[in-house]
């Protein structure tokens, strides 16, 4: 009967390529000797059946003849009676004109995965190679982890690293945050084109800033760093800052307004108005005694609240009470007298 190539990699009959990488890669990093050192015989022989299976079925002419003669005719065997013999024979019988050569399976495994530091370690060749053939080290924990976090779809043969994230900072002023508004980005980065030549492009990135949002918000734009070969780009980070105002503060989703009266207009009533940060007036009247530690509360006229922004934070306004530096004798007079009647 033979070696069910199909159910050493766990593939169905009619896998195609991609699949067969995918169940390769999944299966040749788990039973890679090197990765296996407390089991390593075991390791060892399901390793080189697993390489061989994918060197069959990724092979279109050597699966054309395991399918129809399975592991004894691939490996020069007679084929069953009434087969016709093997393709390629000259006259249906006589002998074959196609030849197994069993590839090692570290060189498959070399082959598939890259020869150009798939690990991103030194040189192969400089490194005294296991007894796979793979310089010792190369399995360590962190380096398998990060080797296998490229994900089995990444479509290519090689999994390789990608660049640490590019963080920029992105200053927005209170009026954008509270509006909202789009912002416009030019970068440059370095690019390789199909031949591998460098090239440098720019590029101009749209950035929509949401009403409401804080500082410390970052809006990501995958792989716009500089591409070089056999590094996926880093990620473009933008962090948004809020640039100080001249009249208001933000607290969370609250603004706060602080402004500056007499005592007359503490003592006997003021009227704030205040232009909001989409140029609206609002008049504001207090009716109350201010003392220093009065806040009025206008409801609704803060920042816009990110996930909702029909609604928003309040207005707190604060007040800085300008108190005489003196007062004549006869001011004096006249506010005891105010004061206890």
């Amino acid at each position: 009967m033979g070696v069910d190539y199909y159910k050493v990699l766990q593939v169905d009959r009619n896998a195609k390529d991609d699949e067969l990488k995918k169940a390769y890669r999944k299966l040749a990093m788990k039973w890679h000797p090197d990765k296996n050192p407390n089991n390593k015989k075991e390791a060892e022989a399901k390793f080189k059946q697993i390489s061989e299976a994918y060197d069959v079925l990724s092979d279109s002419q050597k699966r054309s003849v395991y399918d129809q003669f399975g592991e004894e005719g691939l490996k020069g065997q007679v084929p069953p009676p009434g087969a016709g013999g093997f393709p390629g024979s000259s006259d249906g019988g006589g002998p074959t004109s196609f030849r197994f050569n069993a590839r090692s399976a570290d060189d498959i495994f070399h082959e598939f995965f890259g020869f150009s530091n798939p690990f991103g370690m030194a040189d192969m060749g400089s490194t005294r190679p296991s007894t796979s053939g793979f310089p010792r080290g190369v399995f360590g924990e962190d380096m398998f982890t990060s080797f296998r976090g490229g994900g089995a779809g990444d479509g290519g043969n090689n999994v390789m690293r990608k660049g640490a994230a590019i963080e920029r900072t992105l200053p927005c002023s209170l009026e954008d945050l509270y509006k909202g508004t789009t912002k416009k980005m030019k970068i440059s980065r370095d690019v390789t084109d199909s031949s591998g030549r460098p090239s440098t492009v720019e590029e101009i990135l749209t950035i929509e800033i949401k009403p409401g949002w804080k500082k410390g918000t970052k809006i990501t734009f995958p792989e716009k760093g500089n591409e070089q070969r056999g590094v996926i780009p880093s990620d473009l980070v933008f962090i948004v800052d809020e640039k100080p105002h001249s009249l208001f503060k933000r607290d969370g989703n609250d603004l706060v307004l602080t402004q500056k009266i007499s005592l007359v207009e503490a003592l006997t009533g003021y009227t704030a108005q205040v232009t909001t940060l989409d140029g609206r007036n609002l008049t504001v009247p207090i009716n109350s005694i201010i003392n220093p530690t009065y806040e009025e509360v206008v409801k609704g006229e803060g920042m816009p609240i990110p996930k909702d922004s029909s609604k928003k934070g309040n207005l707190r306004i604060k007040f800085n009470i300008k108190f005489p530096s003196r007062l004549t004798s006869e001011q004096k007079t006249g506010i005891k007298r105010l004061f206890s009647s």
